[in-house]
Parts: structure tokens; C-alpha cells; sequence
């Protein structure tokens, strides 16, 4: 159930994606999300599809880990396509089920939504199969860095958001272990409707909370331990610097955005 959580893992690799600056990857994701919002009409997603399948396609990523990553949250696709699908009003009538009615104009937000939380997932993904936490880190702390002078903690929230990135991976290992540990003892964690579901993963919980909160006080006892203090006088080893594919990469996101604002005023 866990292990097909793909956010949050990294897939080496020695592709021109997994080589690009992780501050241009990071600002083509967000540019491409803002873009995701922007499409009001289903040929605009196709500009979308080519996006992703050329990344995915020169990275090198498998697409069925592509899609793995989208079965966590099925239940989740489903239930906002429903709920657009019989709350959602304009249109033509198309059936009506007591107080619910099923309309073109609830069709089509349905549609929209669903395939934009498809984009925005799989984009997300790409962002972290084809960077190290390392990198990300550094990555999020240069772009965090100008707000500094204001008292925004740069390394530190890059820190932290790059362990909880990194820990994903981690704890939904140790909450495949915990629930392999009792079924052994007889807990059923399949059957039933989803409340039982619901109900049977409380045990499921706790000790992973309590793992949690030991890796998080051992890490802390190792950083200590290392003399770690944050972003203060820091050194790296390795210094980022843009390179050429690095501007064509975001000159092809910036002309793929073009694209879908532009294809707004197309009449067809």
C-alpha cells in the first residue's frame, strides 16, 4: 500500500535532467504549476502532455514508476472528480439521482480538475526522482537566500523541508514493516469497508509516530554532535553554476507556457 509513494525518493541517474541546476528545476516546477492553472480548455492540456513526456522521456525515468506514483492518491482523484461531477451546476441537465444532478458544465470542471491533480502530482515527482536531497537543499536555500536581509531563515527552511522530503522514503519503509509485523500476529489491514479500513490502521500509528519521533531525536543528537549550526559560515563543496542547458531548459518551459496562455483565445 505505502511502497507506491514515489514523492520524496530520488532515481540516480546521469541524464541531462538529473544534471540541470536544481534552482532552474525547482523554478521550472512552480512555473509550470502556475501554468497548469492557466488552461481553460482540453487542448491545452496537450501542450501539457508533451511537456511531461519530453522530461520524462530524457531523464530516462521508467513511466510505470511515473504511474506508480499516482496510486496513493486515487482515492483521493476519485473523490474530487465526484464531488465536482454532482455539486457543480451549469450546463445541460444530463441525469438526475434524487437531490444530485449530473450537468455538462459539472462534466467538464470534473475533467479539468482531475487531469490538473494528475499534472501537478506528476510534475512534483519529476522534481524529486531527478534530485539528490543535497541538492534540493541547496537549491531552495539560493533561491530562499535574498529574503534573508528581511529575517527569513533561508538554510533553515530549506533544512527542514528537504528532511521531511527525504524521510518520506524512510517512513513509509518502516510503516511497511510495522504492518508486515502484525499481520504476522493476525491484524487485518484489507478487508472490510473503508471505515474498518480506517479503524484498523490506528495501531498502524502509533509506533509509526513513535519511530518518527526517535529518527528525529537521533538526527538531532547526530547534527549536534557534528557541531552543526545552521547556514552560519557554511562552506560547499560543490558551488552551483548555470550552465547553457540550463537557460534552454527554462527557454522551452517559458515557450510551453506561452503556448497554453495563448491557446486561451483560440475560438476552437
Amino acid at each position: 500500500m505505502f511502497r507506491n509513494i514515489t514523492i520524496g525518493q530520488y532515481v540516480p541517474g546521469d541524464s541531462v535532467v538529473h544534471k540541470l541546476d536544481p534552482r532552474i528545476k525547482i523554478i521550472i516546477t512552480f512555473i509550470f504549476i502556475i501554468a497548469i492553472f492557466f488552461i481553460n480548455k482540453l487542448s491545452g492540456y496537450l501542450f501539457a502532455v508533451f511537456y511531461l513526456w519530453l522530461i520524462i522521456a530524457i531523464s530516462k525515468i521508467p513511466f510505470s514508476y511515473i504511474l506508480k506514483g499516482l496510486r496513493p492518491v486515487i482515492v483521493i482523484l476519485l473523490l474530487t472528480v465526484s464531488l465536482n461531477i454532482f455539486f457543480t451546476p451549469g450546463g445541460t441537465i444530463l441525469y438526475t439521482v434524487g437531490p444530485l444532478r449530473i450537468t455538462t458544465g459539472g462534466l467538464r470542471l470534473a475533467l479539468f480538475m482531475g487531469l490538473r491533480l494528475i499534472f501537478l502530482i506528476i510534475g512534483t515527482s519529476l522534481l524529486t526522482l531527478t534530485t539528490s536531497p543535497i541538492s534540493l537543499t541547496d537549491g531552495i536555500e539560493h533561491i530562499l537566500k535574498p529574503f534573508s536581509s528581511i529575517g527569513v531563515p533561508a538554510h533553515e527552511l530549506a533544512m527542514m523541508m528537504t528532511i521531511a522530503l527525504r524521510f518520506i522514503p524512510t517512513l513509509i519503509e518502516e510503516a511497511e514493516k510495522i504492518m508486515k509485523a502484525q499481520m504476522a500476529r493476525g491484524a487485518d489491514f484489507e478487508s472490510g469497508n473503508i471505515v474498518k479500513r480506517a479503524k484498523g490502521l490506528v495501531p498502524l500509528l502509533v509506533p509509526l509516530f513513535i519511530s518518527a519521533f526517535r529518527r528525529a531525536d537521533e538526527l538531532a543528537i547526530a547534527m549536534e554532535s557534528r557541531c552543526y549550526k545552521g547556514g552560519q559560515n557554511r562552506t560547499r563543496m560543490k558551488q552551483l553554476k548555470t550552465q547553457p542547458r540550463d537557460y534552454a531548459a527554462l527557454a522551452v518551459t517559458l515557450i510551453i507556457v506561452m503556448l497554453i496562455v495563448w491557446n486561451r483565445s483560440w475560438t476552437w
